[in-house]
C-alpha cells in the first residue's frame, strides 16, 4: 500500500498491486470471452436468459468484493462495492436512453444483444480514460473536487427537470449529431440487412442502390448508425458516472473495477428493465436523491481537504448502506405507489 500525507494527515492508497490488476483483467477477459460464445447462435434474448445472466454477473461482482475483503483491508472492498452499486444504479437512466435509439432505429431482439455488446466493449476502453484523467484530475487538487461535485449535482438537476416534464416524448434519434457525422464520413444504406454494420457495394441490386445516399464501395446499416449513437450516449454518460463514482473513492483501480462489473451486466439489465419500467416507476427519483446525495458527499469531502476539516466525514461503509437503502426504498415505492392507470 502506497502512503501521502495531506494537512497533517497519513492517507494510505490502494495504488495498482500486480495481483489485483492479473485477477482483475483475467476474470474480465474469461466472461466477455463465455458471454460471446453464449450468445454467438442466439436468436431471441427472453427475460429469463437475461435474468440468469444478470445473476451471473452480479455473482460475479461479489465475488471479486470477497476477494478484496479477505486478501486486503475491508475499506478497499467496501469502496469497491459501493462505487459498483452506484454505477449500477446510474445506469438505470442510461439504459431507458438505449430503449429510446433502439426505438428509433427498429432494432429488436437479438441484434439489440450484440449491439450493445459491441458497445459496451468500447465503453471499456472509454471508462478506463476517464478514470484515468478524473482520478489524475482529483489527486492534483482537492480544489477539483468541487468541479466534479458540480457535475453531479447538474447531473441530478437535469434528471430532476426532465422527470417533471408531464410529456413523455421519445426522441428520434435517427437523427442525432452521431448519425449525421457518420453520414458525412460513409455512404449510408438506410435498410437493416440481417445483422450487417456495413454492407457491400457488390452485395446491392439495382432497385436497393436507389436507396444509398450516395454511391461508394461500402455502406453503413442503421445497425452500425444505432452502434454509434450508443457509444456516444454512453461516453456523454461517463460525464454523469465517473465523478460521481470518484467521490465514493479516488483509488483509480477500484474505480475503474467497480466501473467495468457494472457495465458488464447492463446488456443483461438492459432486457430486463425493458420489461418492468413500466413498474419501477420510483426508481428514478432514488436515482436523483443518489446523484445529490454523491454531490454533497464529494463537496463536503473537498471542503475538508482545501478549505479546513468541519469533522465531519462519510465513510465507504456509510455511503454504501445509503445507497442500497435508497435504491430498495425506490423499488419498495414502485409497487406500494404504482402509476396511476397501472395495474
Amino acid at each position: 500500500m502506497k502512503f501521502h500525507k495531506l494537512k497533517g494527515l497519513i492517507m494510505h492508497h490502494f495504488g495498482f498491486p500486480l495481483e489485483v490488476i492479473i485477477v482483475f483483467f483475467s476474470v474480465i477477459l474469461f466472461s466477455v470471452y463465455i458471454d460471446l460464445i453464449s450468445h454467438r447462435h442466439s436468436k431471441e434474448i427472453t427475460v429469463k436468459n437475461a435474468a440468469l445472466w444478470s445473476i451471473f454477473w452480479i455473482s460475479l461482482a461479489l465475488a471479486f468484493y470477497i476477494y478484496l475483503y479477505i486478501r486486503f483491508e475491508s475499506e478497499w472492498a467496501d469502496l469497491y462495492l459501493a462505487g459498483y452499486v452506484l454505477e449500477k444504479s446510474l445506469s438505470i437512466d442510461n439504459l431507458m436512453v438505449f430503449v429510446a435509439i433502439f426505438a428509433s432505429f427498429g432494432i429488436k431482439d437479438h441484434l439489440q444483444h450484440r449491439i450493445l455488446y459491441w458497445g459496451i466493449l468500447g465503453a471499456l476502453i472509454f471508462r478506463a480514460i476517464f478514470v484515468v484523467i478524473g482520478t489524475g484530475l482529483f489527486a492534483a487538487s482537492p480544489w477539483v473536487g468541487f468541479i466534479f461535485a458540480a457535475f453531479v449535482l447538474w447531473s441530478g438537476w437535469k434528471m430532476l427537470q426532465s422527470g417533471n416534464d408531464s410529456e413523455e416524448e421519445i426522441e428520434d434519434y435517427t437523427h442525432h449529431w452521431s448519425v449525421r457525422l457518420i453520414g458525412k464520413m460513409i455512404p449510408i444504406f438506410p435498410k437493416l440487412v440481417q445483422e450487417k454494420f456495413f454492407i457491400k457495394h457488390s452485395e446491392l441490386n439495382t432497385e436497393q442502390i436507389t436507396f444509398v445516399t450516395r454511391q461508394g464501395f461500402r455502406y453503413a446499416t442503421p445497425a452500425f448508425l444505432c452502434l454509434m449513437a450508443i457509444e456516444t450516449s454512453d461516453i456523454a454518460f461517463a460525464f454523469d458516472s465517473v465523478p460521481a463514482v470518484i467521490a465514493v473513492t479516488q483509488e483509480p483501480l477500484l474505480v475503474y473495477a467497480a466501473m467495468i462489473f457494472a457495465i458488464l451486466g447492463l446488456r443483461s439489465l438492459y432486457f430486463i428493465l425493458a420489461a418492468l419500467t413500466k413498474y419501477l416507476v420510483h426508481l428514478e427519483k432514488a436515482v436523483i436523491a443518489l446523484l445529490f446525495f454523491i454531490g454533497a458527499k464529494m463537496g463536503l469531502q473537498s471542503w475538508n481537504h482545501a478549505v479546513f476539516d468541519t469533522g465531519v466525514h462519510i465513510s465507504a461503509n456509510v455511503s454504501l448502506y445509503i445507497v442500497l437503502s435508497v435504491l430498495l426504498l425506490g423499488v419498495i415505492a414502485s409497487f406500494v405507489f404504482p402509476k396511476q392507470g397501472e395495474n
